[in-house]
């Protein structure tokens, strides 16, 4: 466990802006203790780290935690997108330090060069990567969904995800085709689609790879139901797909 400050010092981030993040339901320590110190974990610092890409990518805080409370949240994709924003601030800086050299190695002639300044390429891109989580019409189902929602209700609604893979992970020695393993399918998909968006067989085969992707989703997954419930699971998903 680390304290606030601790986080603080080995992220950049602020104390005040931690605690900013609390108070919004958007980083919630791990625990308190009885003097009220906030005590952070491993899979704090991991979804903190989410939470300074989106910034990055700038997304409102209130969208940020939507996101990430999603259970269609893909950390991978999320990644893929912000390499490609760094990657285009490099080259936004490398071509104003060459700008630079050239100004000073041959005077005002580059003084009226104000081409490496310009920084439509990098706001586009962040727009449309913004506009790619909040543009389907499952997301939209989402957001409405999640009105009026606390954190603590969206924690409550994961653990319940949860509570299904663990009973695939009950079962998760026996053939995937089986009735009981059908049954959990379709249970998980009456669920999401209850508490999240209407999950088409389409929808379910795609989260699918995520349960037994090897990242985070999988390793919860896992933790719940035991080593293979996520690619049990994926299994089971995709002979129901296939009906």
């Amino acid at each position: 466990m680390m304290t606030v400050h601790e986080v603080s010092e080995l992220t950049g981030v602020s104390v005040r802006a931690l605690h900013h993040y609390d108070e919004l339901g958007l980083l919630k320590p791990a625990a308190v203790t009885e003097a009220g110190y906030r005590l952070y974990d491993e899979s704090s610092l991991v979804r903190l780290q989410s939470i300074l890409l989106f910034r990055e990518l700038q997304f409102p805080l209130k969208d940020i935690g939507a996101i990430l409370d999603s259970p269609t949240f893909d950390r991978n994709r999320a990644l893929d997108q912000q390499i490609q924003l760094l990657e285009l601030r490099k080259e936004h800086l490398e071509n104003l330090i060459d700008l630079a050299k050239g100004i000073k190695g041959m005077g005002v002639k580059h003084l009226t060069d104000f081409r490496a300044f310009d920084t439509k390429k990098i706001d586009e891109y962040a727009r449309e990567a913004k506009a790619s989580w909040g543009q389907t019409k499952e997301w939209k189902e989402y957001e409405q969904k999640a009105q009026g929602r606390t954190r603590e209700d969206n924690a409550a609604l994961a653990r319940g995800m949860m509570d299904i893979f663990a009973e695939f992970g009950a079962i998760r020695d026996t053939d995937p085709a089986a009735p009981e393993a059908q049954a959990l399918v379709d249970k998980l998909q009456s669920y999401i689609t209850e508490h999240y968006y209407t999950c088409s067989d389409e929808i379910l085969l795609s989260l699918s790879k995520m349960y037994d992707g090897g990242g985070t989703m999988t390793e919860s997954i896992d933790k719940v139901g035991g080593p293979g419930t996520g690619d049990f699971a994926a299994r089971a998903i995709a002979v129901h797909c296939k009906k």
